[in-house]
């Protein structure tokens, strides 16, 4: 196997939500080459299945980093493309997009409003 990009393991974040299926991070990096981070049309509205997805992936990030900048390690581009350009955006001025070190931040005013249930203590799965 070809050597893989560095990319970093977010130690005690969660792998998914249970019972979905749904994957939260990655086990290693692709070699095939780093997924870009993009927005991408989230249609999703408030109540779906898929909206709950979206808030309880937010909910871990808020968790485990809070405010702080983050970076993008093994958390899956999928997930992270739902929420970039809008709750997850980038911390640092060159950002690229294709690379597992690119440093991300929580745009905490609007996951506050588009998410409030990722912010409470408990997440209901």
């Amino acid at each position: 196997m070809a050597n893989l990009p560095e990319m970093t393991k977010h130690r005690g974040f969660p792998g998914g939500m249970p019972g979905t299926g749904i994957q939260f991070t990655i086990r290693r990096a692709n070699p095939k080459g780093v997924t870009p981070l993009k927005a991408i049309p989230r249609k999703a509205r408030p109540g779906t299945k898929e909206h709950r997805i979206d808030a309880a992936f937010l909910h871990a990030l808020w968790h485990h980093f809070g405010a702080e900048p983050f970076e993008r390690g093994n958390l899956d581009a999928a997930r992270l493309c739902l929420l970039f350009g809008r709750e997850v955006v980038p911390a640092e001025k060159d950002f690229d997009p294709l690379s597992y070190q690119a440093m991300l931040q929580i745009n905490e005013r609007v996951a506050r409003q588009n998410f409030p249930e990722s912010f409470e203590d408990v997440f209901e799965v």
